[in-house]
Protein backbone atom coordinates (compact mmCIF):
# COMPACT_ATOMS: atom_id res chain seq x y z
CA UNK A 1 0.00 0.00 0.00
CA UNK A 2 1.17 3.53 -0.68
CA UNK A 3 1.73 6.14 2.00
CA UNK A 4 -0.68 9.03 2.35
CA UNK A 5 1.47 11.98 1.28
CA UNK A 6 -1.43 14.43 1.56
CA UNK A 7 -1.26 14.49 5.36
CA UNK A 8 0.77 17.34 6.94
CA UNK A 9 1.78 15.04 9.81
CA UNK A 10 4.77 12.76 10.07
CA UNK A 11 3.70 9.22 9.12
CA UNK A 12 3.91 6.16 11.36
CA UNK A 13 6.32 4.27 9.09
CA UNK A 14 8.91 7.02 9.44
CA UNK A 15 8.63 6.98 13.22
CA UNK A 16 9.10 3.22 13.36
CA UNK A 17 12.29 3.52 11.31
CA UNK A 18 13.51 6.41 13.43
CA UNK A 19 12.91 4.46 16.63
CA UNK A 20 15.39 1.83 15.46
CA UNK A 21 18.11 4.43 15.13
CA UNK A 22 18.07 5.89 18.64
CA UNK A 23 21.00 5.26 21.00
CA UNK A 24 20.71 1.99 22.92
CA UNK A 25 20.30 2.81 26.57
CA UNK A 26 18.54 1.34 29.57
CA UNK A 27 15.61 3.59 28.77
CA UNK A 28 15.32 2.80 25.06
CA UNK A 29 15.59 -0.94 25.71
CA UNK A 30 12.59 -0.86 28.01
CA UNK A 31 9.30 -2.21 26.57
CA UNK A 32 7.63 0.97 27.82
CA UNK A 33 9.58 2.98 25.23
CA UNK A 34 8.26 1.06 22.24
CA UNK A 35 5.68 2.76 20.06
CA UNK A 36 2.36 1.27 21.13
CA UNK A 37 1.32 0.22 17.60
CA UNK A 38 4.72 -1.43 17.01
CA UNK A 39 4.74 -3.34 20.31
CA UNK A 40 3.49 -6.89 19.74
CA UNK A 41 3.60 -7.82 23.39
CA UNK A 42 1.42 -4.84 24.25
CA UNK A 43 -1.05 -5.55 21.42
CA UNK A 44 -1.46 -9.14 22.65
CA UNK A 45 -2.45 -8.17 26.19
CA UNK A 46 -5.93 -9.19 27.32
CA UNK A 47 -6.95 -5.57 27.70
CA UNK A 48 -6.28 -5.01 23.98
CA UNK A 49 -8.73 -7.68 22.82
CA UNK A 50 -11.28 -5.09 21.59
CA UNK A 51 -8.55 -3.48 19.47
CA UNK A 52 -7.51 -6.85 18.02
CA UNK A 53 -11.12 -7.65 17.17
CA UNK A 54 -11.40 -4.34 15.36
CA UNK A 55 -8.16 -4.92 13.47
CA UNK A 56 -9.26 -8.36 12.30
CA UNK A 57 -12.49 -6.86 10.99
CA UNK A 58 -10.80 -3.86 9.40
CA UNK A 59 -7.75 -5.37 7.67
CA UNK A 60 -9.59 -7.77 5.32
CA UNK A 61 -12.33 -5.20 4.80
CA UNK A 62 -9.84 -2.59 3.59
CA UNK A 63 -7.86 -4.99 1.39
CA UNK A 64 -10.97 -6.48 -0.22
CA UNK A 65 -12.27 -2.97 -0.91
CA UNK A 66 -8.94 -1.96 -2.42
CA UNK A 67 -9.04 -5.08 -4.62
CA UNK A 68 -12.49 -4.13 -5.84
CA UNK A 69 -14.32 -7.17 -4.46
CA UNK A 70 -18.02 -6.27 -4.39
CA UNK A 71 -19.63 -9.64 -3.62
CA UNK A 72 -18.71 -13.26 -3.05
CA UNK A 73 -19.95 -16.80 -3.50
CA UNK A 74 -19.05 -18.72 -0.35
CA UNK A 75 -18.02 -22.37 -0.31
CA UNK A 76 -18.12 -24.30 2.96
CA UNK A 77 -17.01 -27.93 3.09
CA UNK A 78 -14.82 -30.56 4.68
CA UNK A 79 -11.07 -30.13 4.90
CA UNK A 80 -10.64 -33.92 4.83
CA UNK A 81 -12.40 -34.58 1.53
CA UNK A 82 -9.68 -35.69 -0.90
CA UNK A 83 -9.22 -34.91 -4.55
CA UNK A 84 -10.34 -37.85 -6.73
CA UNK A 85 -6.74 -38.77 -7.58
CA UNK A 86 -5.97 -39.06 -3.86
CA UNK A 87 -9.15 -40.87 -2.81
CA UNK A 88 -7.22 -44.10 -2.27
CA UNK A 89 -5.31 -42.35 0.53
CA UNK A 90 -8.50 -41.48 2.46
CA UNK A 91 -8.89 -42.78 5.99
CA UNK A 92 -12.02 -44.79 5.10
CA UNK A 93 -14.11 -45.76 2.09
CA UNK A 94 -16.93 -43.34 2.93
CA UNK A 95 -14.55 -40.39 2.86
CA UNK A 96 -13.08 -41.66 -0.41
CA UNK A 97 -16.58 -41.77 -1.90
CA UNK A 98 -17.08 -38.10 -1.03
CA UNK A 99 -14.12 -37.18 -3.25
CA UNK A 100 -16.57 -36.56 -6.09
CA UNK A 101 -17.61 -33.39 -4.29
CA UNK A 102 -14.06 -32.08 -4.55
CA UNK A 103 -14.47 -32.19 -8.31
CA UNK A 104 -17.93 -30.62 -8.17
CA UNK A 105 -16.62 -27.79 -5.98
CA UNK A 106 -13.75 -27.25 -8.37
CA UNK A 107 -16.03 -27.14 -11.43
CA UNK A 108 -18.60 -24.96 -9.66
CA UNK A 109 -15.92 -22.42 -8.71
CA UNK A 110 -14.64 -22.47 -12.29
CA UNK A 111 -18.09 -21.72 -13.71
CA UNK A 112 -18.84 -18.99 -11.18
CA UNK A 113 -15.47 -17.34 -11.78
CA UNK A 114 -15.81 -17.60 -15.54
CA UNK A 115 -19.14 -15.77 -15.38
CA UNK A 116 -17.72 -13.22 -12.95
CA UNK A 117 -14.87 -12.37 -15.32
CA UNK A 118 -17.29 -11.83 -18.19
CA UNK A 119 -19.15 -9.35 -15.98
CA UNK A 120 -16.01 -7.44 -15.00
CA UNK A 121 -14.47 -9.62 -12.31
CA UNK A 122 -15.65 -7.72 -9.21
CA UNK A 123 -18.74 -9.67 -8.23
CA UNK A 124 -19.31 -13.27 -7.12
CA UNK A 125 -15.71 -13.88 -6.18
CA UNK A 126 -15.17 -17.36 -4.73
CA UNK A 127 -14.48 -17.30 -0.98
CA UNK A 128 -13.42 -20.34 1.04
CA UNK A 129 -11.83 -21.13 4.37
CA UNK A 130 -8.50 -21.25 2.55
CA UNK A 131 -7.55 -24.74 3.67
CA UNK A 132 -7.46 -28.21 2.07
CA UNK A 133 -10.29 -30.42 0.81
CA UNK A 134 -13.37 -28.66 -0.54
CA UNK A 135 -11.77 -25.30 0.24
CA UNK A 136 -8.79 -26.12 -1.95
CA UNK A 137 -11.11 -27.27 -4.71
CA UNK A 138 -12.94 -23.94 -4.70
CA UNK A 139 -9.81 -21.83 -4.87
CA UNK A 140 -8.36 -24.18 -7.47
CA UNK A 141 -11.36 -23.89 -9.77
CA UNK A 142 -11.25 -20.10 -9.56
CA UNK A 143 -7.58 -20.01 -10.47
CA UNK A 144 -8.07 -22.43 -13.37
CA UNK A 145 -10.73 -20.08 -14.73
CA UNK A 146 -8.20 -17.25 -14.62
CA UNK A 147 -9.77 -15.35 -11.75
CA UNK A 148 -9.07 -14.42 -8.16
CA UNK A 149 -10.37 -16.08 -5.01
CA UNK A 150 -10.39 -15.42 -1.28
CA UNK A 151 -9.07 -17.63 1.51
CA UNK A 152 -10.17 -16.93 5.09
CA UNK A 153 -7.79 -19.06 7.13
CA UNK A 154 -7.76 -19.38 10.90
CA UNK A 155 -4.98 -20.42 13.26
CA UNK A 156 -5.65 -24.02 14.36
CA UNK A 157 -3.52 -26.82 15.78
CA UNK A 158 -3.88 -28.56 12.40
CA UNK A 159 -5.18 -27.95 8.86
CA UNK A 160 -4.46 -24.22 9.15
CA UNK A 161 -2.01 -23.67 6.27
CA UNK A 162 -3.48 -21.93 3.21
CA UNK A 163 -3.79 -23.98 0.05
CA UNK A 164 -1.66 -23.01 -2.92
CA UNK A 165 -4.55 -21.78 -5.06
CA UNK A 166 -5.74 -18.83 -2.96
CA UNK A 167 -4.91 -15.45 -4.47
CA UNK A 168 -1.94 -14.38 -2.29
CA UNK A 169 -3.17 -10.80 -1.85
CA UNK A 170 -6.53 -12.15 -0.65
CA UNK A 171 -5.20 -14.83 1.69
CA UNK A 172 -6.13 -13.80 5.23
CA UNK A 173 -5.46 -15.34 8.63
CA UNK A 174 -7.69 -14.96 11.67
CA UNK A 175 -7.46 -15.50 15.42
CA UNK A 176 -11.16 -14.89 16.12
CA UNK A 177 -13.74 -17.29 14.66
CA UNK A 178 -16.48 -14.67 15.04
CA UNK A 179 -14.74 -12.07 12.86
CA UNK A 180 -13.86 -14.71 10.27
CA UNK A 181 -17.54 -15.69 10.07
CA UNK A 182 -18.52 -12.06 9.54
CA UNK A 183 -16.16 -11.83 6.58
CA UNK A 184 -17.61 -15.01 5.10
CA UNK A 185 -21.08 -13.47 4.98
CA UNK A 186 -20.67 -9.69 4.71
CA UNK A 187 -20.42 -9.85 0.90
CA UNK A 188 -22.13 -13.21 0.27
CA UNK A 189 -24.36 -13.42 -2.81
CA UNK A 190 -24.71 -17.19 -2.36
CA UNK A 191 -23.73 -19.86 0.17
CA UNK A 192 -22.83 -23.35 -1.01
CA UNK A 193 -22.29 -26.09 1.55
CA UNK A 194 -20.55 -29.34 0.69
CA UNK A 195 -20.25 -32.40 2.93
CA UNK A 196 -18.07 -31.74 5.96
CA UNK A 197 -17.62 -32.07 9.69
CA UNK A 198 -18.10 -29.93 12.79
CA UNK A 199 -16.69 -26.78 11.19
CA UNK A 200 -18.90 -27.08 8.12
CA UNK A 201 -21.98 -27.76 10.27
CA UNK A 202 -21.17 -24.77 12.46
CA UNK A 203 -20.85 -22.46 9.47
CA UNK A 204 -23.97 -23.83 7.82
CA UNK A 205 -26.23 -23.52 10.86
CA UNK A 206 -24.97 -20.07 11.78
CA UNK A 207 -25.61 -18.85 8.24
CA UNK A 208 -29.08 -20.40 8.16
CA UNK A 209 -29.89 -18.87 11.54
CA UNK A 210 -28.94 -15.40 10.31
CA UNK A 211 -31.24 -15.81 7.33
CA UNK A 212 -34.04 -17.40 9.38
CA UNK A 213 -34.00 -14.53 11.89
CA UNK A 214 -33.79 -11.80 9.26
CA UNK A 215 -30.32 -10.71 10.28
CA UNK A 216 -29.12 -11.58 6.79
CA UNK A 217 -30.95 -11.28 3.51
CA UNK A 218 -32.05 -14.47 1.85
CA UNK A 219 -29.53 -15.62 -0.73
CA UNK A 220 -29.20 -18.82 -2.77
CA UNK A 221 -28.31 -21.45 -0.15
CA UNK A 222 -27.31 -24.75 -1.71
CA UNK A 223 -26.49 -28.05 -0.03
CA UNK A 224 -24.44 -30.35 -2.23
CA UNK A 225 -25.31 -34.02 -1.68
CA UNK A 226 -28.90 -34.69 -0.67
CA UNK A 227 -28.18 -38.20 0.61
CA UNK A 228 -25.38 -36.95 2.84
CA UNK A 229 -27.37 -34.12 4.38
CA UNK A 230 -30.57 -36.10 4.87
CA UNK A 231 -28.59 -38.89 6.52
CA UNK A 232 -26.87 -36.73 9.12
CA UNK A 233 -29.67 -34.21 9.77
CA UNK A 234 -33.36 -35.01 10.14
CA UNK A 235 -34.63 -31.67 8.93
CA UNK A 236 -38.26 -32.79 8.78
CA UNK A 237 -38.13 -33.92 12.41
CA UNK A 238 -37.17 -30.40 13.45
CA UNK A 239 -40.21 -29.03 11.62
CA UNK A 240 -42.50 -31.75 13.00
CA UNK A 241 -41.27 -31.02 16.52
CA UNK A 242 -42.09 -27.35 16.00
CA UNK A 243 -38.56 -26.18 16.79
CA UNK A 244 -38.41 -24.70 13.29
CA UNK A 245 -41.20 -23.72 10.93
CA UNK A 246 -42.07 -25.83 7.92
CA UNK A 247 -41.28 -22.75 5.83
CA UNK A 248 -37.71 -22.80 7.13
CA UNK A 249 -37.06 -25.89 5.04
CA UNK A 250 -37.35 -23.68 1.96
CA UNK A 251 -34.34 -21.61 3.02
CA UNK A 252 -32.07 -24.08 1.24
CA UNK A 253 -32.09 -26.42 -1.73
CA UNK A 254 -30.29 -29.65 -2.50
CA UNK A 255 -28.07 -29.96 -5.56
CA UNK A 256 -25.75 -32.71 -6.74
CA UNK A 257 -23.62 -31.12 -9.41
CA UNK A 258 -22.01 -27.82 -10.31
CA UNK A 259 -24.38 -27.38 -13.24
CA UNK A 260 -27.41 -27.89 -10.98
CA UNK A 261 -26.03 -25.32 -8.57
CA UNK A 262 -25.50 -22.73 -11.30
CA UNK A 263 -29.08 -23.27 -12.50
CA UNK A 264 -30.45 -23.02 -8.95
CA UNK A 265 -28.63 -19.74 -8.36
CA UNK A 266 -30.05 -18.30 -11.59
CA UNK A 267 -33.59 -19.38 -10.68
CA UNK A 268 -33.47 -18.20 -7.07
CA UNK A 269 -35.96 -15.44 -6.27
CA UNK A 270 -34.19 -12.09 -6.34
CA UNK A 271 -31.03 -13.59 -7.79
CA UNK A 272 -30.48 -10.55 -9.98
CA UNK A 273 -30.50 -7.99 -7.22
CA UNK A 274 -27.44 -6.67 -5.46
CA UNK A 275 -27.45 -8.06 -1.93
CA UNK A 276 -26.00 -6.65 1.24
CA UNK A 277 -25.57 -9.59 3.56
CA UNK A 278 -25.82 -7.80 6.89
CA UNK A 279 -28.22 -4.82 6.77
CA UNK A 280 -26.74 -1.60 8.03
CA UNK A 281 -23.17 -2.87 8.22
Amino acid sequence: MTEDRSSPFRDAHTDIKTAHGVPETEQTRSPAYKLAFADNEFLCRDELRPVRLQLELLKPQMLLDEYGVESTVVLFGGARIPAPDKASEASNKNLAALSRYYEEARRFAYLVTEASLVAGGHRNIIATGGGPGVMEAGNRGAREAGGISIGLNIVLPHEQAPNEYVTPDLCFNFHYFAIRKMHFLMRANAVCVFPGGFGTLDEMFESLTLIQTGRMKRVPFLLFGKDFWQTIINWEALAEAGTISAEDLSLFRYVETADEAIAAMAEWEGAGEKREAIPGR
